[in-house]
C-alpha cells in the first residue's frame, strides 16, 4: 500500500450508507475496508474491487479475525473506523421482549464498542485516528415503534461522548453523525426482525399495527418521503469529519433531524412530548 494512502474500515457496507461511503471514498483516494455481515456480500463486494473482511458486530470471533485481516494488510496501522452497522426491530416496547433488546445491542451498542476498544491502541500507537459513529436522529429524539433501535442509539450517543472527552488529550478524534431519513434498505431489513420478534396479533395495540406500522413497514410503493435524503448526504458529512483537522463533536444529517433538535432546545418537553406522541 502507498504509504500516503490513508485506510479506513466501514461496518455495515452490504447497502444502503455503507455500501455508498464506501465506494465514495474510495474514488476519493482511500483504500476502503468494506465489511460485512454476510459472506455473500463480502464476495460481492470483493468482485467489486473492495477489501472486504467478514465482520458480524455480534459475533467477538469476527470483530477479532475481520480486524487482524485489516492491519495485516495494511502493515498494523488504520486511519479511520466508521462504525455504521446496525438494525431495526420495529415495535412497541410493551411488545418487545427482552431478546430482541438484547439482539438489536449487540449489534448496534455492544459490537461497535467492542470493535472501537480493539481499534483504540491502534490509533494511539500511530499517533492520530478517527473514530466515526453513525448514529440517528433516534438517538436524540424518542420515536414510537422504534424502542429497540432507538435505545440502542441513545446508548451509542452517551458512550461516544464520554469517548469523546476521554480522548481528547489524544490525537484520536471521535465523531458523531446524526441522519435523519436516508434512502436505503434499511426498513426493508428490519422486516424479518419483526416477524421474528413481534406477536402483534396478541397485542393489546394491534389495531395500531395493522392499520399505522404494518402498511408504512411492507410499502413497496417506492414512494419518498418529502424530506428523505440519498446516502450521498452522509458521505458529505463523513469526509467533513475525516478530513478536518478539528472536526465538529456531531453533524446531524437532513431538515427533519436539525428541525428536532432545534425544537428540543426551544419548545416545553410536554409540547414536545405531545407533537412526538402523533407521529
Amino acid at each position: 500500500m502507498n504509504s500516503l494512502t490513508r485506510a479506513i474500515l466501514i461496518t455495515g457496507c452490504s447497502s444502503g450508507i455503507g455500501y455508498h461511503c464506501a465506494h465514495a471514498l474510495r474514488t476519493r483516494g482511500w483504500r476502503v475496508f468494506a465489511s460485512c455481515r454476510k459472506q455473500a456480500d463480502c464476495d460481492r463486494l470483493i468482485a467489486e474491487g473492495f477489501d472486504s473482511p467478514r465482520i458480524d458486530q455480534a459475533d467477538a470471533a469476527s470483530l477479532e479475525t475481520g480486524l487482524a485481516q485489516v492491519l495485516a494488510a495494511t502493515g498494523g496501522t488504520l486511519d479511520a473506523l466508521f462504525n455504521n452497522g446496525a438494525f431495526a426491530c420495529p415495535g412497541a416496547v410493551e411488545d418487545l421482549p427482552t431478546d430482541a433488546l438484547r439482539e438489536t445491542f449487540e449489534t448496534n451498542f455492544f459490537g461497535v464498542h467492542e470493535l472501537t476498544r480493539r481499534v483504540i491502541p491502534v490509533m494511539r500507537a500511530q499517533g492520530h485516528g478517527r473514530i466515526v459513529q453513525n448514529s440517528s436522529v433516534l438517538g436524540y429524539t424518542p420515536y414510537r415503534w422504534r424502542g429497540a433501535y432507538g435505545a440502542s442509539k441513545f446508548a451509542l450517543e452517551g458512550l461516544t461522548r464520554i469517548l469523546h472527552l476521554e480522548l481528547s488529550d489524544t490525537p484520536i478524534k471521535v465523531v458523531l453523525i446524526q441522519p435523519g431519513p436516508i434512502r436505503s434498505a434499511f426498513r426493508r431489513n428490519a422486516i424479518p426482525h419483526f416477524e421474528r420478534w413481534i406477536n402483534w396479533q396478541n397485542s393489546a395495540r394491534a389495531a395500531q399495527y395493522r392499520d399505522v406500522l404494518i402498511p408504512h413497514l411492507y410499502d413497496d410503493s417506492g414512494k419518498k418521503n418529502a424530506f428523505e435524503l440519498g446516502p450521498e448526504a452522509v458521505a458529505k458529512v463523513l469526509f467533513k469529519a475525516l478530513d478536518h483537522p478539528n472536526p465538529r463533536a456531531r453533524y446531524i444529517v437532513t431538515t427533519p433531524a436539525k428541525a428536532i433538535a432545534w425544537a428540543q432546545r426551544l419548545l416545553p418537553e410536554r409540547l414536545l412530548n405531545a407533537f412526538l406522541a402523533r407521529q
